[in-house]
C-alpha cells in the first residue's frame, strides 16, 4: 500500500489494519469522550514503527498485545508507536491505545469534517479524512477493516453506528450500545450518530430496513422513504445482491449541508425531506453507494468517479423506472449543462481540489451512459453485476473497470473510455449503439440478461 497523493499526510503505507475494537464513553452535554482503541493488523513491509492518524484527542497510554511497545509520541496529526522488536513483512501486531478529549471536526481543504456536534447530539461525516477526529486509524480508502464499536452515552439518547447492533444495556443513567461490522470497511465510512430519535423496522425484501428519525418528522419520513423497498428491489435487480444484512436511514433533527453515505447507513438532514419526495434522487444516490463506494471501494481518491458517477447514474435509472424522466433524457440535459462549463476536469484524476466537484458526479454518470449506448443494455448491466460481484467488499481502480468492460461486453471500449476519463474536453454522447438504435430503457427481468 502506497501513500495516496490526494491525502499524502494520511495513513501508514507500511501497515494494513484488519480490525478496530473501540470502547468509548461519551458525554453529550460536555462533548467529552474517553476510551480505548484496540487495533489489530499486519506489517506490509518490515517495520519497527506503527503510525496512526489521530487529531484533537490525546493518547495517554499505549500497550502491545503479544509484543512490547517501547515508546510512543504524538504530534498534531499522528500517533507514532515504536515497538520493542521489529516486525517482519507479514508479521501481525495488536496494540491498545487509551485516549480522551473533546472531539471536534477536522479542518481540511474540503471544509470541516469528522466528529460534529449537533444541536442536541453528534454526527460523524468523515469523507475523506475525518475519521481521526474520533479514533486512531490508518485513514486511507484502500485499508478496509472490520470493527467493533461500544459507545456509552446518557440514557435519553439513541446511538446509530456502522454495523449490526448486537447489544444494548443500561446502568446508572447511561446506556451502552454495541455494534459489530463484519464487512471490511474503510475508516471514512465508519460513522456514529448520537441523538434523540425513534426507531422503526421496515421490510426491504430479504434485507432488514431501519428508520431512525426525530418523532416530529415522522409524517415526512414515512412519505419520502415510502419507495425505499422498490428502490432497493430495482438496484438488486440491476447490480446484484444487497451487500449487507441491513440498511438504515438516519434523519437528523438538524439541517445538513448534504446527505452522507456510511457503511449500511444513509444519513439525511431535516432539510432533505419535505413529505413530497422532491429530493427522492438523494435517497437513490445514498442507497446506491452501498454497492458503489462502500462494497466496491476505491483504492485511491483519484478514482472517486467510481463512487459518485455510479451513484449519480443510479439516480437516473430510478427516475426512469419510477415513471419520471428517462435516463437518456437526464443524460442529454446534463451533457448540455456540462458542455457550457469550463473544460478543465480530468475525470480519472480530478485532483484533490475538484474531487467533490459536481462535474465529477455528472460526467461520471455520463461516462456510464456513453458506455451503455455503445455496448447495449444487456452487456452493460451484465458488466455492472460483474463489477459488484468481482470486487465485493474490496477495492478497485478505473483501470480495473475499463478492463472488465472490455472483457464482459466483448466490445473494444478503451478508446471511448479514454476520451471520457482521461481527456478534459467533454466528448459527444454516442448517438446509437452497435445495433443502430438507442438503448435507453431499464433492462428487462434478470432471466433475459444471462
Amino acid at each position: 500500500m502506497r501513500t495516496d497523493p490526494y491525502i499524502p499526510q494520511s495513513g501508514d503505507p507500511g501497515i494494513q489494519v484488519d480490525h478496530y475494537a473501540l470502547t468509548l464513553d461519551y458525554r453529550v452535554s460536555t462533548n467529552r469522550m474517553s476510551g480505548t482503541a484496540v487495533i489489530r493488523g499486519r506489517a506490509v513491509s518490515a517495520t519497527k514503527t506503527l503510525s496512526f492518524d489521530l487529531i484533537g484527542l490525546r493518547a495517554s497510554k499505549v500497550t502491545g498485545i503479544g509484543s512490547r511497545v517501547a515508546s510512543f509520541r504524538q504530534s498534531d496529526r499522528k500517533l507514532r508507536i515504536t515497538l520493542a522488536a521489529p516486525l517482519a513483512a507479514g508479521g501481525g501486531f495488536e496494540v491498545a491505545v487509551a485516549y480522551a478529549g473533546s472531539p471536534r471536526p477536522r479542518r481540511s481543504r474540503w471544509g470541516t469534517i469528522g466528529w460534529e456536534e449537533l444541536e442536541d447530539g453528534v454526527i460523524v461525516a468523515s469523507q475523506p479524512t475525518g475519521a481521526p477526529s474520533w479514533f486512531p486509524c490508518n485513514d486511507v480508502p484502500s485499508d478496509k477493516a472490520t470493527s467493533h464499536v461500544s459507545l456509552t452515552v446518557e440514557q435519553p439518547y439513541t446511538v446509530v453506528a456502522s454495523g449490526l447492533r448486537t447489544g444494548r444495556s443500561s446502568r446508572g443513567g447511561k446506556t451502552t450500545w454495541v455494534f459489530e461490522q463484519a464487512v471490511p470497511t474503510p475508516t471514512y465510512l465508519m460513522t456514529v450518530h448520537v441523538g434523540r430519535c425513534v426507531e422503526e423496522t421496515i421490510s426491504l425484501g430479504g434485507t432488514v430496513g431501519r428508520l431512525f428519525f426525530p418523532a416530529p418528522l415522522a409524517a415526512r419520513v414515512h412519505a419520502d422513504f415510502a419507495d425505499l423497498p422498490r428502490m432497493l428491489e430495482l438496484f438488486v435487480e440491476l447490480y446484484g445482491p444487497y451487500p449487507l444484512d441491513e440498511y438504515a436511514v438516519l434523519v437528523t433533527a438538524d439541517d445538513l449541508e448534504i446527505p452522507l453515505e456510511a457503511q449500511g447507513i444513509g444519513v439525511f438532514g431535516a432539510n432533505h425531506i419535505d413529505g413530497s419526495s422532491s429530493l427522492e434522487r438523494l435517497v437513490a444516490h445514498e442507497l446506491a453507494h452501498q454497492w458503489f463506494g462502500n462494497s466496491v471501494g476505491v483504492s485511491k481518491w483519484r478514482d472517486i468517479w467510481l463512487n459518485e458517477g455510479f451513484a449519480c447514474y443510479s439516480e437516473w435509472l430510478w427516475s426512469e423506472h419510477s415513471g419520471g424522466v428517462t435516463a437518456h433524457q437526464k443524460a442529454l440535459t446534463h451533457h448540455a449543462r456540462l458542455a457550457a462549463l469550463e473544460q478543465d476536469l480530468i475525470l480519472s484524476d480530478p485532483g484533490p481540489d475538484l474531487m467533490f466537484d459536481d462535474r465529477v458526479y455528472k460526467r461520471g454518470a455520463l461516462t456510464l451512459h456513453a458506455l451503455r449506448l455503445t455496448v447495449g443494455d444487456a452487456p452493460f448491466f451484465r458488466l455492472l453485476k460483474s463489477w459488484c460481484r468481482m470486487y465485493r467488499a474490496s477495492t478497485a481502480t478505473t483501470a480495473d473497470f475499463v478492463a472488465l468492460a472490455e472483457d464482459v461486453c466483448h466490445v473494444p471500449v478503451a478508446r471511448l473510455m479514454h476520451a471520457w476519463l482521461d481527456l478534459a474536453p467533454l466528448p459527444d454522447l454516442p448517438r446509437t449503439d452497435a445495433r443502430g438504435g438507442f438503448r435507453t430503457s431499464v433492462p428487462p427481468p434478470e432471466s433475459s440478461l444471462r
